[in-house]
């Protein structure tokens, strides 16, 4: 009994063909890019864009943006392929189940925990946060610091009152809704979705023609932060040196492009709605390159006229979560409503992360479990809604304890990871078929086999190499529980026992 046991590319095939009783076919390929859209589109925006340039590409992290989105095109050309030739839910790991066995078909689908259950929990977070600053910029108040705060959090109020969280209730609430619309329908979930991503776009399109106008070309001189930048001041007070490589010049827009990389984050998730698509060959690949390059775009011109309104040395003090409505409030006079809608934008970014991510999570989970690798009750469908509700449930509570009682910061870097992971594996994988079983019918065909998957696991590799080595310790160990749960579970009850 192999551990490298494969799950036949035909049987998986004609599973996806018994549309009676599997997931309720749904999709269009215009549902498709905007679920991508709404995965892509969150936090990374606004936030990560300052950071990269305010301490790295300064007004170059323009060029940062297009060399992230260079090595996210390689993976997404390599999900492209396998979308549209394996249209069934999971994503990663259908792929590398078909393509280099269960085991690492295993290791996969654990470390999509990582990217969508702890992602999801990361950014409901993130969301109760930034309600408290709009209910602020309104003037409605804010939620006390022990309601949106776990226990293990502690800060001192203007009064130099100490404040002790005790429950993140707005992070539990999002989830909890995000939860009851994905178990009603996920064609009711795409509308909402929908809707949401047509209102960050238009704010980022409003955001980029209004401040089209307030653009300096000062601002942009020189484009490349210079060698003998002079130092600029952080939030402390202390002073940010540019004299290293990584810190100007080329190598800062290298820098930058690794940070700005998890801001494309999240294509990947279309990939696990394969099986709800109403023609999954041809519009997969729609779905998966088209929220790229429409990402791609926004990314660029959005980057270009925030650093063109702000001098990029602003965002190492002002940067971060703070940076855009910064921007607007001290350089674009009389458009204070912008900087309140941008963080309507935000909050509407963040629901539509979480969804995707929600849902990626339960598509995945639906996927091991009819092999076999998870009990049955996550994929068992609603009656009426053929959606796999128990999942869903199953996972509010999963993801509702984690932001409800933990900090945020502590799962960043390991949705990054798990992300990252993924890329490399199905980059390896689509190489390794085109050599296992080169005459399979493609809807879609990778170019330049085996360079792009080549480049594609060699940028995700670099990528997962320069996280931090505690990241990767914590990655590891997770691994570790999740070999555990399968040696003493899943390949006992593998649907391919025996094999």
């Amino acid at each position: 009994m192999s551990l490298f046991r494969k799950k036949s590319l035909d049987a998986l095939i004609a599973q996806a063909a018994d549309s009676e009783k599997g997931l309720k076919r749904t999709l269009g390929p215009g549902s498709l890019v905007a679920l991508g859209i709404g995965a892509i589109i969150g936090a990374g925006l606004f936030v990560r864009t300052a950071a990269a340039a305010g301490e790295h590409a300064g007004p170059a992290v323009t060029f940062s943006f297009l060399v992230a989105a260079i090595g996210c095109a390689f993976a997404g050309l390599c999900y492209a392929e396998f979308a549209s030739m394996i249209p069934i839910a999971g994503s990663a790991y259908t792929y590398a189940y078909t393509t280099m066995g269960e085991l690492v078909a295993w290791v996969i689908g654990w470390a999509l925990i990582l990217e969508y259950a702890l992602g999801a929990a990361t950014v409901s977070i993130a969301w109760s946060e930034f309600l408290n600053k709009l209910l602020e910029q309104f003037n409605i108040g804010s939620i006390p610091y022990e309601w949106c705060h776990s226990p293990f959090e502690k800060a001192l109020d203007a009064a130099n009152v100490m404040h002790q969280g005790i429950m993140n209730i707005p992070a539990l609430f999002i989830l909890l809704l995000l939860s009851l619309l994905l178990i009603k329908g996920t064609q009711e979930s795409a509308i909402v979705n929908g809707i949401i991503v047509f209102i960050k776009v238009t704010i980022v399109l409003v955001f980029i023609f209004v401040g089209w106008h307030f653009v300096k070309s000062a601002n942009h001189t020189p484009y490349l932060i210079p060698a003998d930048a002079p130092p600029a001041m952080k939030p402390d007070g202390t002073m940010y040196s540019y004299s290293g490589f990584f810190k100007h010049g080329w190598g800062g827009v290298l820098t930058g492009a690794a940070i700005v990389f998890f801001a494309f984050i999240g294509f990947d998730a279309v990939s696990t709605a394969a099986q709800e698509a109403k023609n999954p060959k041809k519009d997969m690949p729609v779905g998966i390159l088209g929220s790229l390059v429409i990402c791609t775009l926004l990314y660029v011109l959005f980057s270009w006229v925030l650093t063109g309104v702000a001098p990029y040395t602003d965002f190492v003090k002002s940067g971060k979560e703070a940076s855009v409505a910064y921007a607007i409030e001290t350089y674009m006079h009389n458009y204070g409503w912008l900087a309140k809608a941008v963080t309507i934008a935000i909050l509407a970014g963040f629901s539509s992360v979480i969804l995707v991510m929600l849902m990626g999570q339960s598509r995945v989970f639906y996927t091991m479990s009819t092999d076999g690798l998870l009990p049955k009750v996550f994929s068992d469908l609603h009656p009426k809604f053929r959606t796999p509700y128990k999942s869903n449930l199953i996972l509010f509570v999963f993801v509702g304890a984690f932001s409800a009682f933990v900090p945020g910061s502590v799962a960043g870097d390991l949705t990054s990871i798990g992300t990252l992971f993924a890329f490399v594996l199905v980059c390896a994988g689509v190489w390794i078929m085109r050599k296992n079983d080169p005459d399979r019918v493609r809807p879609f065909t990778t170019p330049l086999v085996p360079l792009v998957p080549i480049l594609g696991m060699l940028v995700c590799t670099a990528m997962i190499i320069s996280l931090p080595n505690q990241t990767l310790l914590s990655a590891f160990l997770w691994m570790i529980i999740g070999l555990v749960v399968y040696f003493g579970y899943s390949k006992k009850n593998s649907k391919l026992l025996g094999q």
